[in-house]
Formats: structure tokens, C-alpha cells, sequence
């Protein structure tokens, strides 16, 4: 009877035994299979962001990379623009030399002649804003001896009863060839000229010229102030 229940108990601990090692197998599958699960859908993600990453680190180096190239061509470009410049350059300090050669040889000649005296070989006066205007005049003179001499301006607006004398800046110049003499003035209110009187001294020479005020007459597309246009007009004067 007693062998027959140790029998018993020794399979009924056989049984729970072996359940409790199909139990533990089964449980161990499930969380192996879990943990590989997780670690696989881990590193897929993990793949992802790397792609990502990487998809976005090469587009930044495209871009890098084409900021770089346009940098360099802008570069190339100024380069090239500042060499053409510099050459341009040379070419004209080059032309200019060469025409003021033949100035200077012309103005030895004419010298030598005899010189030229002193005359008037353009004049202007342009109305500006604010009730001002800009006197031009273009002064030819060469002396004997081909040196400089010191020039004389005197301005006088004239009505028929009397006259504004304008007040020239610079007073003097120096002549020796062509002087340009240039300067700006403001119409006394009131005051509408007929004429305009340029009287020239130098060397012992006396040049007057009357000009009729049509060279002051008003123009259309005149700049609202004198702000605009800071700086007299130093181009020759074409004959008219």
C-alpha cells in the first residue's frame, strides 16, 4: 500500500514537473521572441533614422556645395571684370598720354607763332531750382611764351536801366590754353535781366562779351532742388 502511494507521488511530482517545464519553455519562446521583436523593430528604426539623416546631411552638402560653386564663379567674375577694368585703364592713362603729347606739342607751335589771344569760345547759363543759375563760359588763350596767365572774370546782369554784378568764385583762374570757368548764382527777387556782360583780363588783354538772357531762359525736367545736382557742369561747351 505504502509503495503504491510513493508510486502515486512520485508521478504526480513527475507531472507537475514536467508542466512547469513546458511552462517555462513556453514562457521563454514568448519573450525571446518579444526581445528579438523589440530589438528588430529597433534597429529598423534605427536604420530609418540613419537613412534620414544621411538624406539630410546630403542635401546640406548639395546645397553647401552649390553656394561654394556659385561663390567661386561670382569670384571668377570679378576677377576677370577687375582685370578687363585694370586694362581698360592702362589702355586710356595710355591714350591720354598720347593726346597730351600732342597738346603739348600743338601748344609749343602756337606759341612759337605768336600765341593766341585771349577770346571767349563758349558760354552758357542753365537755370537750376531755388531761383539759381549755373554760368559756364569757355576761356582760349595762349601767350607768347607759353606759361600761364593769371585770368580776370567780372559778371554783370544788365536791364536797361541798371545792373547786378554777380559775385564769380573763384575770382582768379589761371589760363594757359583753355580755362573753364564755372560757378553758380542766385536772381536777386525781383530783378529780370536783358543781357549778360562777361568782361576778361589778362596779360594786359581786355575781352567784353553781351549776351543776350535767352541763355537763362527757364527749361522743362528741372530738378526740384539744388540737393540734386551738388557739382557745376564741367563738360566743354559745344560751339552752337
Amino acid at each position: 500500500m505504502m509503495t503504491g502511494l510513493l508510486s502515486l507521488f512520485a508521478i504526480a511530482i513527475l507531472a507537475v514537473a514536467l508542466l512547469v517545464a513546458v511552462f517555462a519553455y513556453q514562457f521563454a519562446y514568448k519573450q525571446g521572441k518579444l526581445d528579438a521583436m523589440t530589438e528588430s523593430e529597433v534597429t529598423a528604426d534605427g536604420k530609418r533614422l540613419t537613412t534620414q539623416s544621411l538624406q539630410d546631411i546630403k542635401l546640406q552638402n548639395d546645397i553647401l556645395r552649390t553656394e561654394a560653386d556659385t561663390a567661386k564663379q561670382e569670384r571668377d567674375i570679378s576677377l576677370t571684370s577687375l582685370s578687363q577694368l585694370r586694362q581698360e585703364l592702362e589702355e586710356l592713362q595710355i591714350t591720354n598720354e598720347q593726346l597730351q603729347q600732342s597738346v603739348d606739342i600743338f601748344h609749343r607751335r602756337i606759341a612759337d607763332s605768336g600765341g593766341i589771344r585771349l577770346q571767349v569760345i563758349g558760354a552758357e547759363i542753365e537755370p537750376l531750382p531755388e531761383n539759381a543759375f549755373e554760368y559756364r563760359f569757355d576761356v582760349l588763350m595762349v601767350n607768347k611764351n607759353g606759361s600761364s596767365t593769371p585770368l580776370t572774370p567780372t559778371l554783370n546782369l544788365l536791364t536797361d536801366t541798371s545792373f547786378v554784378n554777380v559775385p564769380l568764385k573763384p575770382s582768379r583762374y589761371q589760363i594757359n590754353g583753355i580755362s573753364r570757368i564755372r560757378g553758380r548764382f542766385i536772381m536777386p527777387d525781383g530783378f529780370n535781366p536783358m543781357q549778360v556782360k562777361l568782361t576778361l583780363s589778362a596779360d594786359g588783354q581786355e575781352v567784353e562779351q553781351l549776351y543776350n538772357w535767352r541763355l537763362g531762359k527757364r527749361k522743362d525736367n528741372v530738378p526740384l532742388s539744388l540737393a540734386e545736382i551738388p557739382k557745376t557742369n564741367e563738360r566743354p561747351i559745344s560751339p552752337s
